[in-house]
């Protein structure tokens, strides 16, 4: 994407309220070519399932993204009080969330989306900037069907396994930070830097044996950062 092209995506995205909204979708990122995975239909499937089995609220609170949010089972006792949705699926990518957002987050009229995505994408290769890009594309998605949802993004986390891939971390929360800080009703979550030791190192108590996913410890400290980002509402 263009600085040119950003600044559009930007100035169209902090417009994305009421009437305006309407008038600016056509700057907005497109829905993404394809998935980068076409396993994910499977886990789209086991959500429809489970829909039609027990209905999830509407105008609750949809928590998406990757194994970090699929693998988080104690997401309703950690907001207690909070009609949370949790429509994780392992291994994904932020553009995957953006393709499937007519499935697993539009239908349900949240209040408030949470996503959490994005160390996935560096690992195949994707660019900070790519990355950043990918976070204003499904912001745009989302607006564009419930304009007057909160969107909350995660910032990547520090993952040990994965420490090559830190400076990219680093740059790409910094870059998505700056994109979504003009934006009305979004919010970037910083959950990079609580999960970091006095030197600046991921803390390796938070991480499971394959130094990717969380222990409780891990969501703990999740759970502190996230929660009075639900309580604006």
């Amino acid at each position: 994407m263009t600085i040119h092209r950003l600044r559009s995506v930007l100035c169209a995205l902090a417009l994305l309220s009421g009437h305006a909204y309407a008038d600016a979708l056509h700057t907005a990122p497109a829905v993404p070519a394809q998935v980068s995975n076409a396993a994910w239909e499977q886990d789209m499937q086991r959500f429809a399932e489970s829909d039609a089995r027990q209905p999830p609220p509407k105008h609750g609170i949809v928590f998406v993204g990757s194994s970090s949010i699929r693998f988080w089972e104690t997401l309703a006792q950690d907001f207690p009080g909070k009609p949370v949705i949790n429509r994780g699926f392992g291994g994904s990518e932020v553009r995957d969330s953006t393709w499937y957002a007519d499935r697993i987050v539009i239908p349900y009229a949240p209040r408030q989306v949470v996503l959490y995505a994005g160390d996935n994408d560096l690992n195949s290769g994707r660019t900070p900037e790519q990355v950043r890009d990918d976070v204003l594309a499904f912001v745009a998605r989302v607006r564009r069907d419930l304009p007057e949802a909160r969107i909350s993004y995660l910032s990547i986390k520090p993952s040990p396994s994965r420490a090559q891939l830190l400076p990219a971390v680093i740059t790409a929360n910094r870059l998505i930070k700056d994109a979504l800080a003009p934006l009305p009703r979004v919010d970037f979550v910083d959950i990079y830097t609580p999960m970091l030791d006095a030197s600046g190192k991921p803390r390796a108590e938070l991480f499971r044996a394959d130094r990717l996913h969380m222990t409780a410890d891990g969501y703990a400290i999740w759970r502190k950062v996230v929660a009075p980002v639900l309580k604006q509402r």
